[in-house]
Formats: structure tokens, sequence, C-alpha cells
């Protein structure tokens, strides 16, 4: 699942203006980081078409039924350096405060498409 979407990530910048950075994929719920280009289609958007495309692909590789996503997405804008690495700090901790692993660096489902 994860491949699918780094893959969708990936084409996020040429479909949409959205540059993707630091991701951490949950059982149950993802974060990721993204910076508009200055043409970039409105958030809204990009959100609701990389939810049908992963949805898509993440249904049929598995199996199941949709839906896979809930209707709406949370956001926050960071404006400053101090507030990125608080976020990003906080993101990152996720599989240790849910008890999936012993160290946020053991978790295998993060990493950065773009830029780090």
């Amino acid at each position: 699942m994860v491949e699918i979407l780094q893959d969708e990530w990936r084409s996020s910048q040429k479909r949409h203006g959205w540059h993707i950075g630091r991701f951490v994929v949950m059982p149950d719920h993802v974060h990721f980081f993204a910076v508009a280009d200055s043409a970039a289609k409105p958030m809204e958007q990009f959100m609701a078409k990389w939810k049908e495309w992963t949805a898509k692909r993440i249904t049929s590789a598995l199996q199941i039924e949709p839906p896979l996503w809930q209707p709406r997405f949370f956001d926050h804008l960071l404006r400053s350096s101090e507030s990125y690495a608080e976020k990003w700090s906080y993101v990152l901790e996720n599989p240790v405060r849910a008890r999936l692993v012993p160290s946020a660096a053991e978790w295998p489902f993060q990493g950065h498409v773009h830029f780090d």
C-alpha cells in the first residue's frame, strides 16, 4: 500500500503542482507535508484526486470495498521553520505513541518524495 501512495505522490507535482516532502503512513491514517507551486491547483482539488487515485488502486490491490478514505482531510499551515520542525517531530513520533515501534527510526513506512 505504501508503494501506491508514494507512486501517486511522485506524480502529484506534474499532475497538480504539489511537491510532497516527508510522510508517515500509519495503519489507519497518513500524514504528509506538501508545498504548492505558484500555479498549483487548489489543495481541495489535489486531495480529492489523490484520494480517488489511491483508493482505486488500493481497493483493487487489496480486494476490499470502498470507501477507503474519510470524506474530509485536515491541513495545517506551517508558518516557520520552527513550526515545521515541531510538526514533523510530532508526526514522526506517531508510531511510537501508538506503540507500534520503540523508536521512530524503526518505523518502515516513512520517508520523503520530492525533497527532505
